[in-house]
């Protein structure tokens, strides 16, 4: 595979970034972040290590929130938790209604008269209503009133969440484990690789690399630093298969004269954040990410996912080899 399919098509060159002051270098972490050591400021699944405290209960849990970007393992346990503890809620207060507030079969006939009580629960609060079981007394029918609405409104909200995490754009984008140092025209690059996990489409694809280091600040203390790092290309048009990003190492590079001990040293990390369209949805996503000093693999060169069994065969990509890398034995470890 040739080194222009290897990187993809529809790219157009990155212009050259000019340096920037420490202020426009924050990047929104601030001071304080910026002095701490051995903090990851942004976790491989795109999260940042801040720790929020001072709000109300509901505002530090955020349910919504929380329920809209869980996983779906996660949002189908959530709801089927509440569903059964409202039923068992619900099955309970029937029983203290005493042993009349449920009229039908004889509790033997299911499983018990807390059995009887949770199954009349299931059907009132998800408004099936077979007619075999009732309720009897004040006592009773006020307990059907208020699960019928309970249950009419967890419907209602169960039924949004459902819906709108189905129309929720977001990008799901997979990166390299690692970064490489490999041979790049007659020098060295940083590299990683993107693919994209789902069918739809996303297009006009831009990224966005930085290098963020802890540096002297010229007072006898350390300081984080961050370096926008020009690539070869920051912008794909379509982004069908994946795509390598490449950042040329020359003497005006962050790494110019670094080795993987100075790296972890001054606890570097390589700030990735990506943006496109996505086609289904007609709406910008993004992707965030990082590599630490200590997933960064030096003397590596990506192995091809490009796969073509014949000459007519459809051109494809094989997802799970994006973190395979080959060993190069021709570079030095350090960067000059």
């Amino acid at each position: 595979m040739s080194r222009m399919s290897e990187l993809e098509i529809g790219a157009t060159p990155a212009p050259t970034t000019p340096g920037l002051d420490d202020e426009a270098r924050d990047l929104g972490f601030g001071a304080v972040v910026s002095r701490e050591h051995n903090q990851r400021l942004l976790n491989p699944d795109g999260s940042f290590n801040v720790a929020r405290s001072g709000l109300g209960l509901l505002e530090t849990l955020a349910p919504y929130q929380q329920l809209l970007t869980t996983s779906w393992p996660g949002f189908l346990g959530v709801v089927t938790v509440i569903y059964f503890a409202f039923n068992l809620l619900f099955a309970l207060a029937y029983l203290a209604a005493g042993s009349h507030a449920l009229l039908g079969p004889d509790p033997a006939t299911t499983g018990g008269a807390f059995a009887r009580a949770f199954f009349f629960s299931v059907q009132t609060f998800a408004t099936i209503g077979y007619g075999q079981i009732g309720p009897n007394g004040v006592a009773a029918n006020s307990i059907v009133t208020v699960e019928a609405l309970t249950g009419l409104m967890f419907q209602a909200l169960a039924t949004g969440l459902l819906f709108a995490r189905f129309s929720r754009p977001s990008a799901s984008i997979l990166f390299s484990r690692h970064a490489i140092i490999a041979p790049y025209r007659d020098g060295l690059s940083l590299q990683f690789r993107i693919a994209n996990r789902r069918r739809s489409e996303i297009v006009q694809v831009e990224a966005q690399v930085l290098f963020s280091a802890m540096q002297p600040d010229g007072r006898g203390g350390l300081v984080r630093r961050y370096i926008p790092l020009p690539l070869e290309r920051n912008s794909v048009t379509f982004f069908p298969l994946s795509w390598t990003i490449v950042h040329p190492i020359d003497a005006s590079s962050p790494f110019a004269g670094r080795t993987p001990q100075s790296l972890a040293e001054a606890e570097a990390e390589i700030l990735v954040l990506l943006s496109g369209i996505d086609e289904t949805y007609e709406q910008t996503v993004h992707a965030r990410s990082s590599y630490r000093a200590d997933e960064i693999r030096w003397n590596a060169r990506f192995t091809s996912i490009f796969v073509r069994t014949d000459a007519k065969a459809q051109l494809s990509v094989d997802i799970s080899r994006l973190h395979d890398i080959d060993t190069v034995n021709d570079i030095d470890t350090g960067i000059g």
